[in-house]
């Protein structure tokens, strides 16, 4: 047996020709229909969790406080609609460890209408009339002139003191601040807590979690609304330059593919370049200046992110990896300088093929639409199920007791046994849950929620594919262009992915969906055990999440050609897959190669168009052009329209820029069967274009004259 008899052996054999074969077969029959009967229950069986979810659920218990008996603050059509805010009788309280584990604050919550805005204590308050009554806003229904002050701090009626507070999520946290490096309240530094004791404001502090820095979060997160407030038509606009640019390259590269490549290349490397010397340049600026030296391990985490900017050590490392990145392209072009040749050839029948199925430009609309369905599928069946449990109330109590945490009944806990053993106690809600057999089960629907949401995440993602790969492919095998190919060439091959292959979209996704679940679960037990000092267990998790990591990698990309050769052939998923592996595995250096090199030249692209519009957008939003500095909006944080730029322009390019790089993943592999199928004779001629012949050395020989 010769070598290549030996390798075609290995890797299967080579296509023959096939002279009735002219690009996607059009007879052709349903393949995994077993796959697809079960993709069909699955679907009726999400549909029939998400009517059980929003009709157990209420989602209102996300969105409204929850008083000590489990009433909603602010709903709409209840006794409570005109009180919003949460009050907690004694928020230091919730400054107990118990907390922690509960969740809940050991003290008596109610509605109000307003938070309290004085300092008072019962004491004081019940002697005045004016100041009863205003009192009495933050106290439980019942109290009444005629009962003393003992009375009702036994029954909890009111709290002992009133604090001046301030709405924050819907409930009423004490006012902090600070003054001379002194934390205060309500402008003072000492408070009375009702007992006639007077007690630093700095005790507070743990009861409100922290709240300075909650309130500081507050503070930046207000402010990035105003910047947003204040610049959202010019992040429109941005967004808009991003796709007109993305789509001008396509465009340009239909007609300049060969010159917009290099462009492409020499302009990214000079976006890089600029990057490095303006790192450079605001690292030397910066050069004695007060504080500039300080590192940023020193520095810490600070809420105002333009701090990090007035330090050395964040413009040297952007220099650096600015600089790492430019070496490896460089590095990469030097090295591959060969294979861009057929790259370049590649994208420009890949333009042809765009600029023939125009209408493929507007598909990833199409797929963004589905998706944006499942995900607001997925997220709102997730917060039903999540709300769909009952109202559990426990014994709270700051001394021993033995019927703590114990399950109890608001209606009648004055008068239970319960409350007579710990007179102190409170019956208060702890949260929603449940004993029924719908509520045991809640954590599975909860799981098969998420299930479905990555299996038809995949299957939209993979309809896309193999409706481009039937698209292009018609466009690849048409042996007179366009007269050989389909009227609407996108629409006919969407029509015969749906009609014959959906159980082979939902088998690939599948796959896909159960590699990535076990990756969320290995996330769930390393985010559990990162306290675990087991470094064997660390290493195995470690392992175990790369290991599945590569797995998911290689399944995309075997998903993806094995759409390709069912868009074409028709056939089912696993011989398609092998098909596929097959095919690539006999051209294995054109594959890690060649289809890899057009990849990168992609990335470049998508990354000019990135690094464009970011550019463009820093310099608009920072002033630093004096011909912008009346037009860009002043904000808190110039760097907030720019991120949501960059971002958004990274989407829109890749979106463009997608259905260039299925386009050039179905004509590699059409490309790759074209040289095993044909010979360049006569009765067997090449069907890749001219260009790419010239570049591989092939000819269509001529037939013999007679």
């Amino acid at each position: 047996m010769s070598e290549e008899e030996e390798y075609f052996g290995k890797h299967g054999e080579p296509r023959k020709y096939d002279p009735a074969f002219k690009g996607p077969i059009q007879n052709r029959g349903c393949t995994d229909i077993v796959c697809c009967i079960l993709f069909i229950l699955a679907i009726l069986g999400y549909i029939a969790v998400g009517i059980l979810a929003w009709s157990q659920g209420d989602p209102r218990k996300v969105i409204y406080p929850t008083d000590s008996r489990g009433q909603f603050c602010g709903q709409a059509g209840t006794p409570l609609e005109k009180k919003p805010l949460l009050f907690y009788f004694n928020i230091m309280k919730c400054a107990s460890p118990m907390v922690l584990l509960e969740f809940q604050c050991p003290t008596p919550q109610i509605c109000v209408e307003k938070c309290p805005d004085k300092f008072m204590t019962l004491l004081k308050a019940y002697k005045n009339k004016n100041d009863f009554d205003y009192y009495k806003q933050f106290c439980k229904e019942g109290v009444t002139n005629s009962l003393g002050i003992p009375d009702i701090l036994s029954l909890g009626l009111c709290p002992a003191m009133l604090i001046p507070s301030r709405p924050f999520t819907r409930r009423c946290f004490p006012a902090l601040g600070q003054k001379g490096g002194v934390i205060t309240v309500g402008n003072n530094t000492k408070f009375e807590d009702g007992s006639g004791v007077m007690r630093d404001a700095k005790d507070l502090v743990d009861g409100v979690k922290n709240a300075t820095v909650v309130i500081e979060a507050r503070q930046v997160v207000m402010k990035i609304f105003e910047d947003y407030t204040q610049s959202w038509y010019w992040i429109l606009i941005g967004l808009v330059i991003a796709m007109l640019t993305s789509l001008l390259f396509i465009v340009l590269l239909r007609f300049l593919a060969g010159i917009m490549v290099w462009v492409m290349i020499v302009l990214v490397i000079l976006v890089i370049g600029y990057g490095i010397f303006h790192c450079y340049m605001e690292y030397a600026a910066l050069k004695g200046e007060p504080g500039a030296d300080v590192t940023l391990q020193e520095l810490g985490f600070q809420t105002d992110f333009s701090v990090y900017l007035q330090i050395r050590q964040t413009w040297l490392a952007f220099m650096i990896i600015l600089a790492i990145v430019e070496v490896i392209i460089i590095l990469l072009l030097i090295f591959l300088r060969k294979r861009i040749l057929i790259a370049i050839a590649l994208i420009k029948e890949a333009s042809r093929a765009i600029g023939h199925v125009m209408c493929s430009l507007l598909y990833p609309l199409f797929t963004f639409l589905l998706l944006a369905m499942v995900i607001a599928y997925w997220a709102v069946t997730a917060v039903f199920l999540s709300t769909s449990n009952e109202p559990i109330y426990k014994v709270f109590n700051e001394s021993e007791c033995e019927h703590a945490r114990t399950t109890c009944d608001p209606a009648n806990y004055s008068t239970s046994l319960m409350k007579k053993q710990c007179p102190s106690s409170e019956c208060l809600f702890a949260f929603y849950g449940g004993e029924t057999v719908y509520h045991k089960y809640l954590i599975g629907l909860q799981f098969y929620n998420v299930f479905l949401f990555f299996w038809c995440a995949n299957f939209v993602t993979a309809l896309g594919q193999m409706t481009l790969a039937g698209a292009f492919a018609s466009y690849y095998w048409a042996f007179v262009k366009p007269d050989d190919m389909p009227a609407f060439p996108v629409f006919s091959s969407l029509g015969r992915s749906l009609r014959y292959h959906t159980g082979t979209l939902a088998f690939g996704s599948l796959i896909l969906s159960i590699i990535q679940i076990i990756r969320v679960l290995l996330e769930y037990l390393d985010h559990k055990l990162k306290d675990a000092h087991n470094k064997c267990t660390k290493f195995l998790l470690c392992c175990l999440k790369c290991c599945f990591w590569c797995l998911e990698k290689f399944i995309k990309f075997l998903n993806r050609n094995a759409y390709i050769m069912t868009a074409i052939y028709g056939k089912n998923f696993c011989t398609s897959a092998r098909d596929a592996f097959f095919l690539l595995m006999r051209n294995m250096i054109r594959v890690a190669v060649l289809d890899k090199v057009t990849d990168f030249l992609l990335f470049l692209g998508k990354l000019l168009v990135v690094g464009l519009v970011g550019i463009f957008a820093f310099f608009f939003f920072s002033g630093r052009v004096k011909a912008f500095e009346d037009t860009a909006p002043h904000l808190h944080y110039y760097w907030v329209p720019i991120l949501t730029v960059v971002i958004g322009s990274y989407l829109i390019a890749h979106g463009f820029f997608s259905v260039y790089a299925m386009c050039v993943d179905t004509l590699f592999l059409c490309f790759l069967e074209d040289l095993e199928r044909n010979d360049g004779s006569p009765e067997r001629p090449y069907l890749m274009p001219e260009s790419l012949r010239k570049v591989l050395n092939k000819k269509n020989k001529s037939p013999p004259a007679e």
